[in-house]
């Protein structure tokens, strides 16, 4: 009957389309709806039920204006956004590494239903599969000033002053977080019931979804909950509580609330949705504006001086990732994503991508080093190779590398298939892994991911790559030498491309910039370390 027992009652699934020997539970609720006397506030147990809950169907998603491929819309209403699915072996042995994947979405939209998550290929790899919605946009991770409006400061061990609501207050920022720490905590006390084991659990993601298991990671009220981390692509946006306030007051205003806890709370969700597409469009149409023109996302990650307090980047080079070992990975052409969907600003002259390099902070020779080595390329690609390096290829290998420095295990990895099935070129862009590391290249809402329907060449990357997530979270191994590890075992980076992009690399060793050479070890790692990261703000 396919039936299971947590500790808020029974429920039901259903067998997995694609394969009658995996399990699927849908729309289980890992907390209570966020809403009513519940908004802005820690996450909440479920209330139990009685009977058996039919979990067939995947929960509303968290509010949001996005809609996406296959995906469900939100609609205002849908309060019980609090969810959770599982893939399991029907007949499993019992004691199954468990991954748990958080999705991406600039910490604003998407949610666990998307097809490309779907986790039956992966459960068929031996693993419990585990996927969640979480709060998103300002429910997720506004801030909610203190009732008497004052910014009184607190100190926390390190010296660092947060101010007092932060430390004190039932509204807590970076909430969105604070679900996912309540998911893992379901993971804990319930997953053994779906045949997988606590003590085996890997938290992954990608994008803002990466992000979020690396600020995890180093947070110690989600310490032992897992023991490995899966990040792909993830972004380099980290706020300071000063940085979320202005935040909150640009939206409060586009909502005609005062910026206040009494005049947020009376805004309905939707408005808030609404407020946030504002001030993002309103940036966006600004290039006067900063940062914030060239890509508008405005939330995320805040630190609050209680579940984080600095970067996760920072907190890894200080050893607050522990035991827990990380695999990172990046595409090797992140931001033409971005570009292709509409959601960056076109840079195409030179005077733009000087204001860009300024408006960040980026020294001339690594904007010079970045044309010399696309000396053929039109403005418009210097500025998202740079801005790829930026916001995610530079950050990912970064943590990697923090972590291990710090005395952490860490695996690194690139993805760079750059042919489809016909051998035309498509992008290794931000997106077009996590198809092939899933197992789902044939569900026809990815193929614009990916460059269309896949061939067998892709299939067969696509195997392999499931098959390194399943070693990881298995094993700790996903299959090449972790970093630091001695020079003569093996490459410490590994490169995800077709057969035959590996043998076209094969023959043209030292062609180092050319498609299918080597420049996806590297790509443009020394002209980043020379120049420094600065660490971004959403």
């Amino acid at each position: 009957m396919d039936v299971y027992t947590t500790k808020s009652g029974m429920v039901r699934g259903l067998r997995a389309a694609r394969d009658p020997g995996i399990v699927a539970v849908l729309g289980l609720p890992y907390a209570a709806p966020p809403f009513g006397a519940r908004r802005f506030r820690e996450p909440q147990p479920p209330e139990p039920w009685e009977g058996v809950r039919d979990c067939t169907a995947f929960g509303p998603v968290a509010p949001q204006s996005a809609e996406l491929p296959g995906a469900p819309a939100w609609s205002p209403g849908d309060e019980d956004i609090l969810t959770l699915n599982i893939w399991t072996p029907a007949d499993g042995p019992g004691d199954l590494p468990v991954l748990v994947w958080i999705h991406g979405g600039a910490y604003a939209f998407g949610s666990s239903a998307q097809p490309d998550f779907d986790g039956t290929v992966l459960a068929g790899q031996g693993l419990v599969v585990v996927t969640l919605n979480s709060r998103l946009g300002f429910e997720g991770f506004g801030h909610v000033p203190a009732a008497h409006g004052g910014t009184p400061s607190a100190d926390t061990a390190d010296g660092t002053r947060f101010p007092a609501a932060a430390t004190t207050g039932p509204f807590p920022d970076n909430r969105g977080l604070l679900d996912q720490i309540a998911a893992l905590e379901w993971v804990r006390d319930n997953i053994s019931a779906f045949g997988g084991s606590p003590e085996r659990v890997t938290l992954a993601g990608q994008s803002s979804g990466a992000t979020s298991a690396a600020c995890l990671t180093v947070a110690e009220r989600a310490r032992g909950l897992f023991g490995r981390a899966v990040l792909h692509s993830a972004v380099n946006a980290f706020a300071t509580l000063e940085q979320a306030a202005r935040t909150t007051a640009e939206v409060a205003a586009a909502a005609g609330v005062p910026a206040t806890r009494a005049g947020l709370l009376a805004a309905p969700p939707e408005t808030l949705v609404a407020a946030t597409d504002q001030v993002c469009e309103r940036y966006a149409r600004d290039p006067a504006s900063g940062q914030r023109h060239y890509d508008p996302a405005i939330h995320g990650p805040v630190a609050d001086g209680v579940l984080l307090t600095a970067d996760p980047l920072a907190a890894l080079a200080a050893g607050a990732g522990g035991a827990v070992e990380l695999l990172v990975c990046h595409t090797t052409e992140e931001y033409w994503l971005l570009d292709a969907v509409g959601s960056s600003a076109k840079i195409t002259t030179d005077e733009q991508l000087a204001a860009f390099a300024a408006d960040y902070g980026l020294p001339a020779p690594l904007v010079e080093g970045h044309r010399e080595r696309l000396p053929d390329a039109p403005v418009l690609d210097v500025y998202l190779s740079l801005y790829s390096g930026l916001l995610f290829a530079e950050y990912s290998t970064r943590l990697a590398e923090a972590h291990a420095h710090a005395g952490g295990r860490a695996f690194l990895a690139r993805f760079d298939r750059r042919r489809d099935r016909a051998g035309q070129r498509v992008r290794a862009w931000h997106c077009a892994d996590i198809p092939f590391a899933f197992g789902n290249l044939h569900e026809e809402s990815v193929h614009f991911l990916v460059g269309g329907p896949p061939g067998a060449a892709d299939q067969e990357l696509s195997r392999r790559m499931t098959r390194a997530w399943a070693r990881f979270a298995a094993q700790g191994d996903p299959g090449w030498d972790h970093l630091g590890a001695p020079a003569a075992s093996g490459a410490t980076v590994r490169v995800w491309r077709t057969a035959e992009e590996e043998a076209d690399a094969a023959r043209r060793p030292g062609d180092v910039w050319a498609e299918g050479g080597r420049g996806a070890e590297d790509g443009f790692r020394d002209l980043w370390r020379t120049a420094g990261l600065p660490l971004l703000a959403p």
